[in-house]
């Protein structure tokens, strides 16, 4: 499918399944390394990390835990800038190895958050992994240690990407069309 259309936007093929599954092993054989020994466990940001994750984990060997967390900042096409916590982590992460797997990092405030909300539970480190980054939009400095791509600052959809609930399901990543 070269465009697709979402409710009232249409969006173009910018990334196949195929580009993003190497990026995802490269991503998971990168951790496989540098985490050996430390058990860690992955909390997986909801909604739109659960595909990356769930790819992600087929290729993580070491010992490890998964979870998750739901944090909410979008609406429609654009960042509301709040940043409200739906689910929060129940399992004791003092002394451990936290990895946050995150979908995309464009301003940088939820993944803020996040560190901010962790930090308070005395982890013994924290990593962040994410499938996208956009590098033009970061407001806040973040230290992003496995990323799986850098992209321009368009809007997206797909592979667990959404447009107000809607494009989680396709395997590529499309961009939106100017009409």
């Amino acid at each position: 499918m070269g465009i697709i259309k979402i409710k009232d936007k249409s969006f173009a093929v910018s990334i196949r399944h195929d580009d993003i599954r190497k990026e995802v092993i490269r991503v998971a054989d990168e951790i496989n390394r540098d985490l050996a020994g430390k058990d860690p466990i992955f909390l997986s940001v909801l909604n739109g990390a659960f595909i990356f994750t769930a790819d992600l984990m087929k290729h993580i060997t070491i010992p490890c835990e998964v979870s998750f967390v739901k944090l909410a900042s979008y609406q429609g096409v654009a960042s509301t800038g709040i940043i409200k916590e739906v689910i929060g982590i129940n399992e004791d992460i003092s002394g451990r190895t936290v990895v946050i797997v995150e979908d995309i990092v464009d301003t940088g405030f939820t993944i803020q958050r996040l560190l901010e909300t962790l930090g308070t539970r005395n982890p013994k480190e924290i990593h962040i992994a994410s499938l996208l980054v956009k590098p033009d939009k970061l407001q806040v400095e973040l230290d992003i240690k496995y990323v799986a791509m850098h992209i321009p600052n368009d809007f997206i959809v797909g592979y667990g990407l959404d447009y107000d609930g809607f494009g989680r399901n396709y395997p590529d990543i499309y961009t939106i069309v100017n009409e």
